[in-house]
């Protein structure tokens, strides 16, 4: 199973590129040393363990994103039901509101996205 988690830091960074992308290492490194504090080397170490799990690519010297914010979390959020809940959505929901309830509005968004998938 891919692994769909970052780390505190690891998605600070992937925010900045998701945020500015496409960008230039050198407008990435600038961005990260005021941001995260980073230097060059920081910069570069993160982007490649990102870019190896398929978040990004550095296209001669153009950081580009080949797995939006949107699909990640999607993909995360899909691999924590499939482990810890056995994959069943229903099992997740009745977890999720044993100890918080849920608001009208989104009961209400919850009815119109299981109406949108019948």
């Amino acid at each position: 199973m891919e692994d769909y988690s970052l780390g505190m830091v690891e998605g600070r960074f992937a925010d900045i590129v998701w945020q500015n992308a496409p960008l230039t290492t050198a407008e990435l490194t600038k961005l990260c040393e005021k941001e995260l504090g980073w230097k060059r080397t920081t910069t570069y170490t993160v982007l490649k363990k990102l870019s190896d799990r398929g978040l990004f690519e550095n296209r001669e010297g153009t950081v580009i994103v080949r797995m939006g914010k949107e699909v990640f979390y999607a993909r995360q959020s899909e691999a924590y039901v499939d482990r810890s809940f056995q994959g069943s959505l229903p099992g997740f929901l009745t977890a999720f509101t044993s100890r918080r309830k849920l608001s009208e509005e989104e009961v209400e968004k919850l009815k119109k996205i299981i109406e949108e998938q019948e």
